[in-house]
């Protein structure tokens, strides 16, 4: 009798100590989380500045700028306003080839029609080019389904007021390539302005 007294007494302080805690504590195991790699991951746990998710940065992939033969030129006479003449001209992935940038200004001298005329380099005119307050081309991204665009244009008239020459093709090179294109496309001017390449 006296042994089961101490067990009861020695039971009762230790429902005692614990009723008066004020906190109590689980101990959860932790969860572990395959990931991607195979490695095990502590759910819940705060990654380290030296862990792979603390580290982790998206990295993409810098484009090179397009070569010979990875761009197809087409062009379009645009309509005409107050004597203005333009010709939008659109620079499209060839088939076959990868991504690829466009930076800056197209070469573009006139064709068959009258005197050769070299396009003198502007960022804007009338029929258009790079808004207002920005003169930095753009670099535009070539890939599959999302060309480039650039406008030649010029005046009809010369300064007496007489007609120009009506071209019917221009020779078109994209920005930093010696890879000439010769697109049919008319247009009539006594000078030729382009403009830099826009997405």
């Amino acid at each position: 009798m006296r042994v089961h007294a101490e067990i009861f007494a020695v039971s009762a302080v230790v429902l005692a100590v614990v009723g008066c805690s004020s906190t109590s504590t689980t101990t959860v195991p932790p969860t572990v989380v395959p990931t991607a790699s195979g490695v095990t991951s502590i759910a819940g746990a705060v990654p380290s500045a030296t862990s792979p998710a603390a580290q982790h940065v998206p990295v993409t992939a810098d484009l090179a700028g397009c070569g010979s033969g990875q761009v197809d030129v087409t062009g379009e006479v645009m309509s005409p306003a107050t004597g203005h003449r333009g010709v939008k001209l659109t620079f499209s992935l060839a088939a076959g080839s990868a991504p690829c940038t466009l930076t800056g200004y197209p070469g573009v001298d006139s064709g068959a029609g009258g005197p050769l005329l070299h396009a003198d380099r502007t960022p804007r005119g009338f029929m258009g080019g790079l808004p207002q307050g920005s003169d930095e081309p753009p670099t535009v991204t070539l890939d599959s389904g999302h060309p480039a665009t650039a406008v030649v244009e010029g005046l009809a008239f010369n300064a007496d007021g007489n007609g120009c020459s009506l071209y019917s093709n221009l020779l078109v090179t994209p920005p930093n390539s010696t890879d000439t294109r010769t697109v049919t496309v008319t247009i009539d001017s006594c000078a030729l302005h382009v403009h830099p390449v826009t997405g």
